[in-house]
């Protein structure tokens, strides 16, 4: 796995006690990527630079081979960010 650490567009959503179910995201690199989340992993809180962040390991098919990957949420910023894949 590498280090991304790239800010994503997320398509989630939320249950009434507040927890995020993500849904699929759009990565921008040479050209423009829909990639959905089949499952999730794994799901955890931790800190990162004093924000409280949500972390969710999960796995897609890309381009057909199944792939393992960590998002993270920071709720104090309201942002999505790729961060291994």
């Amino acid at each position: 796995m590498k280090v991304v650490a790239k800010p994503i567009k997320m398509i989630a959503w939320f249950n009434e006690d507040g927890s995020i179910n993500p849904i699929k995201f759009k990565i921008e690199e040479d050209e423009a990527k829909v990639i959905k989340i089949n499952k999730i992993l794994k799901r955890d809180k931790e800190k990162l630079a004093g924000n409280i962040m949500e972390k969710f390991v999960c796995s897609s098919s890309i381009n057909g081979i199944e792939r393992i990957f960590e998002i993270k949420y920071d709720a104090k910023s309201y942002k999505w960010i790729l961060f291994k894949m």
